[in-house]
């Protein structure tokens, strides 16, 4: 079985942010389905919640995403572009692609 590329969603405990982060997973999987070897929920403390990606076996993890730096949630449509970056560069996300441009503050294309 491989894992590659792995995503792993860590989410504080404490603060009850499991719902969160199953909901992201859950997100991450519907449109980037077999791409994806693995989403894992990874629990923790102290208000971290960050979106990492491993690409592939040998390569190195990747932050995606991380609340403390970020200052907020990601936005769904923010969160799988950049993950689509790393995992599937040609994958065109539609809808998603406009409004992670805005989120970004990009102007539409």
């Amino acid at each position: 079985m491989t894992t590659s590329p792995r995503v792993a969603i860590e989410y504080c405990t404490q603060c009850r942010w499991m719902l969160r982060a199953s909901w992201v997973a859950q997100e991450l999987l519907t449109t980037f389905g077999a791409r994806l070897g693995e989403v894992a929920l990874v629990p923790g403390t102290g208000g971290v919640f960050r979106v990492s990606v491993r690409p592939d076996d040998g390569a190195a993890e990747q932050v995606i995403w991380d609340r403390s730096v970020e200052s907020a949630f990601p936005e769904l449509p923010q969160l799988k572009a950049r993950l689509r970056d790393v995992v599937a560069p040609d994958l065109a996300l539609g809808h998603t692609d406009r409004a992670a441009r805005r989120a970004e503050g990009e102007p539409d294309a």
